[in-house]
């Protein structure tokens, strides 16, 4: 079985009955006239000694044209995603008050209901990079895309001039500066309205029941940078940091099932080739 890390399962796991494994220009000269008051007449003069005065008329808005005819500098990232900076918390200790299930359940500490504020363990780091607004959709599909493995969905994101996540930024993206467990609300309660988790008819292993729901069906679902379905709908394949070959891959956001569906949480242990029916793309790059 593949090994699990704070995250919820694959749908192989269904087989097992589990819920989850987851200064402008100065005056002109006035043209000869009588003498004015002395005290005008030596306002006057001393634009004389103002470096570049000039008699041509100031430009009709008050401005520069050098400036108005200056191009604007290109966005930090292109259409569909969003610009993420700051200073991201890499240790992060998260205690939960409450369960939302009872203690004779299989899994009564794992989805918490609520959580104390996040504290920060380490030292942190800045952050500044690009990250898709929604889950990869096809042009044409009414659904995110599904059936990706790492290996594949890196491809996907390539195709763009993209890349897949490091985990590190995908956190950072869903969860913010103040380390909010769920990338939704106050960050700290779980709300199974607001994202697409929590659906319990799941079908079996080999017949996984097709749940996911179209980007714009939780528009309550954002993060605090402004990213969208972190939290259930389709799982998103991510970069390990400093990972390598052949353990560079995991998912992230977990999918619509019962899982733990936090930032922090990943499921690894599937592989690099891993294909799920659950499991979508998100792209990032840098940003300029």
């Amino acid at each position: 079985m593949a090994a699990v890390r704070t995250g919820p399962v694959s749908a192989a796991c269904l087989a097992l009955g589990l819920l989850a494994c987851g200064a402008r220009t100065p005056p002109t000269h006035a043209e000869a006239s009588p003498a004015p008051p002395l005290v005008a007449t030596l306002v006057l003069d001393a634009s004389l000694d103002v470096p570049g005065a000039s008699d041509a008329p100031p430009p009709a808005d008050g401005g520069s044209s050098a400036v108005a005819d200056a191009p604007a500098p290109p966005a930090a990232c292109p259409d569909g995603m969003v610009l993420v900076a700051g200073d991201y918390c890499p240790n992060v200790r998260q205690t939960c008050k409450r369960w939302v299930d009872p203690p004779s359940s299989p899994y009564p500490f794992f989805r918490c209901a609520e959580y104390e504020p996040s504290v920060c363990t380490g030292t942190r780091v800045p952050e500044r990079f690009c990250i898709d607004k929604e889950e990869y959709v096809r042009p044409g599909d009414p659904l995110p895309l599904v059936h990706q493995s790492w290996t594949s969905a890196g491809a996907v994101c390539a195709a763009d001039g993209k890349r897949l996540c490091l985990e590190s930024e995908w956190q950072f993206a869903c969860e913010g500066e103040d380390m909010h467990p769920y990338p939704y609300g106050d960050g700290l309660k779980r709300d199974a309205t607001a994202c697409n988790i929590d659906q319990t008819k799941l079908g079996k292993t080999d017949a996984l029941l097709d749940l996911r729901a179209p980007v714009s069906a939780y528009p309550g679902c954002m993060s605090p940078f402004g990213v969208h379905d972190m939290s259930g709908n389709v799982e998103e394949w991510a970069t390990v940091d400093k990972g390598k070959a052949p353990n560079r891959s995991t998912m992230k956001g977990a999918w619509w099932l019962p899982g733990k569906n936090t930032c922090r949480a990943a499921t690894l242990g599937h592989g690099e080739i891993y294909q799920g029916a659950q499991v979508g793309v998100r792209c990032c790059e840098d940003a300029r």
